[in-house]
């Protein structure tokens, strides 16, 4: 159940950041939607209502909570810049997961939110100014301050983690 769960693992909190790191992490970010449109570009509705696992979410209901928690990313990113280490809402992802939207709207609609979100913010970490990438949101449920530079890793890993559920649902298709 775990590597179907976590098919490249669970993520591991890092503890610093070359600007190497940084690179890498928002390359991540910056080809997410065309890797999305790609895998799921050809599916069929039937096909899109498979789930990556027994149990878990279908392949359009992952497309749409990327756009989902990712939206929710670029507002905390944009609330810790303007904000001294403000507290952001959390939101129940299975919930929203379940929402009509989720379950029905054409996948190409959150493929447009994150190719949307995710131009504007690597437009934005990459102009920020020196100290900036250690501006932090604090996280209630977590009770946890996330400095922008661990934000950036933990959603490059969030991006690569649904692109494997993604081609996990496709795989239970052929």
């Amino acid at each position: 159940m775990s590597k179907e769960k976590y098919p490249i693992g669970k993520f591991k909190p890092v503890k610093s950041y070359t600007e190497a790191d940084l690179k890498n992490w928002m390359e991540d970010l910056r080809t997410l939607p065309s890797s999305v449109n790609k895998l799921v570009i050809d599916l069929d509705d039937d096909a899109l209502e498979t789930s990556y696992r027994d149990g878990g979410w279908t392949i359009q209901q992952v497309v749409h909570h990327l756009a989902d928690s990712h939206i929710n990313m670029y507002f905390r990113v944009r609330l810790a810049l303007t904000n001294s280490k403000p507290t952001i809402i959390p939101y129940d992802q299975d919930s929203w997961a379940l929402l009509i939207d989720a379950e029905e709207e054409p996948v190409s609609s959150s493929i447009d939110i994150l190719s949307g979100i995710h131009s504007r913010l690597i437009h934005l970490f990459k102009n920020l100014r020196h100290g900036e990438f250690e501006r932090a949101y604090y996280h209630p449920e977590d009770k946890k301050d996330y400095k922008l530079w661990e934000v950036v890793a933990l959603y490059a890993w969030h991006s690569n983690h649904h692109l494997a559920h993604i081609k996990q649902g496709i795989a239970r298709i052929e």
